[in-house]
């Protein structure tokens, strides 16, 4: 996990990642983990994928796994441990959606704006 987060802040341009780094790491981070928990199946062997890219005024984060679920934002109990991390997304994106990938998997795809939050 750390590694994904390292490398996707690290593939920003230097002027960006005060800005960018921090939401970035955790929009990693919770897609990630989604990702794992929910997408790959260990005797399939899967893998995780991740794409950094400019467009439109945003930086944004695709995480593609091998599996066929639609996530979807959950509203878990005060005293739940976990469930949060789409609620994380949908908060800090300008944006995000779900795709099925063409082959096999889904992706979710997030975006933060390059300029700042007023």
């Amino acid at each position: 996990m750390s590694r994904a987060r390292r490398i996707v802040v690290e593939s920003l341009p230097g002027a960006l990642r005060p800005h960018l780094g921090d939401d970035l790491r955790l929009l990693t981070s919770e897609l990630v983990t989604n990702a794992i928990r929910h997408g790959t199946c260990p005797a399939d062997d899967s893998l995780i994928e991740l794409v950094l890219w400019p467009a439109d005024g945003h930086y944004w984060l695709a995480v593609s796994d091998s599996g066929t679920g639609k996530p979807a934002v959950a509203y878990p109990g005060t005293d739940a441990e976990g469930g949060r991390g789409l609620l994380l997304v949908d908060n800090l994106a300008a944006a995000w959606t779900v795709r099925a990938r063409p082959s096999r998997g889904t992706s979710v795809i997030a975006g933060l704006p390059l300029r700042q939050r007023d």
